[in-house]
């Protein structure tokens, strides 16, 4: 006869088996519905057309609208529509993180030196933009994943996004294809590094999104409720930042001429603006292509390549829910100046 104590044995383990199976096929379907089969048809459109449309930045005009609560309006549905699908699967997934995987695998998964390659082989397939995948690297750093891990695995999202490579290859030449990877690359692992020193040891995230009193009864409920949680406590203040940014962008990307192209004070404007302002994936390479036709030099379309996909205020702000201000910041500047680091790369290499 099976004893009460096994039975809720063989009970516990059914439900951490369903846990596993249930995130992995949310987010497999989710991925494919959210991310690959777009992608895939966009990377035929990308290669007969040699374009992605217009910029969300500017249109296909060499100037942003007039800095006004209209032009946050319509910036903040543009954004909205191309990244809201992507955002639940981000929340869903970080919230399952933290409920529905069990932590001591995940922990060895993610931890030692290949910790943050495992975590790079995670990202290459999730291709989700910086906002979007914030509630994952919150869930994993909530879950006792390393920091350096998690940062690696945030960060390779965006930058080294497989589909963003070959939508700039097509669109803006495979040269920018490879200084994105070969920058991004360095980028990736050595700011996440760097940034994951500033952890120290006894470092506890506050507020976190699924409270231990909470953890208890299905896994489903809780689930639930440490989405309901993550959504709470990152999406106010991401909606609001989107807003500013979006009714300010005039501010971030000057009217483009030949002559302000070309000048050497845009390079680390731009690449203060890419660090801050936020895009929907992939929206760099319309960006950079319409204010080239414009007169855009190469430094500055360097710039904007590396720094607008890696972080955002919006992004940056939500990390900042579970991680010291000190790592913000290091992530801040290490972006900042890796994007000058490609602008003076595409300067020497002749790049136009």
């Amino acid at each position: 006869m099976t004893s009460p104590f096994a039975a809720r044995a063989a009970a516990s383990r059914i439900s951490a088996y369903g846990g596993v199976l249930v995130f992995f096929a949310l987010a497999i379907a989710g991925l494919f519905f959210v991310k690959w089969s777009p992608y895939y048809a966009k990377g035929f459109l990308a290669a007969h057309n040699h374009s992605l449309g217009g910029s969300i930045v500017s249109g296909k005009l060499p100037a942003s609208p007039a800095v006004g609560l209209q032009a946050g309006l319509d910036y903040s549905i543009a954004y909205m529509k191309a990244i809201w699908q992507a955002l639940l699967l981000g929340l869903a997934l970080g919230a399952g993180l933290e409920t529905a995987l069990p932590r001591a695998p995940l922990h060895r998964l993610f931890a030692g030196s290949k910790g943050p390659l495992r975590a790079t082989a995670f990202a290459i397939p999730s291709m989700m933009c910086t906002c979007c995948c914030a509630p994952v690297a919150v869930g994993m750093i909530e879950s006792g994943v390393s920091a350096s891990s998690a940062l690696v695995f945030w960060l390779a999202n965006p930058v080294l996004n497989p589909a963003a490579l070959v939508f700039i290859g097509f669109v803006l030449g495979w040269k920018w294809a490879a200084l994105r990877l070969i920058v991004g690359v360095a980028l990736v692992f050595v700011v996440g590094h760097v940034a994951a020193r500033f952890v120290s040891a006894d470092w506890r995230p506050r507020g976190l999104a699924m409270p231990p009193d909470d953890a208890k009864g299905p896994f489903l409920a809780a689930w639930a409720r440490a989405f309901l949680r993550l959504a709470v406590r990152l999406l106010p203040e991401y909606i609001v930042l989107v807003f500013a940014l979006g009714m300010t962008r005039a501010w971030f990307f000057p009217a483009m001429t030949p002559d302000i192209g070309h000048a050497f004070w845009l390079a680390p404007v731009l690449a203060a603006a890419g660090t801050l302002f936020v895009i929907p994936t992939a929206g760099e390479v319309p960006i950079i292509q319409v204010l080239q036709q414009f007169g855009l030099g190469s430094a500055g379309a360097a710039a904007l390549l590396i720094t607008l996909p890696a972080v955002s205020l919006p992004s940056l702000a939500m990390l900042a829910r579970t991680l010291p201000v000190r790592v913000i910041m290091v992530l801040g500047v290490g972006t900042f100046a890796f994007g000058l680091i490609a602008a003076g790369a595409a300067v020497a290499l002749g790049f136009s």
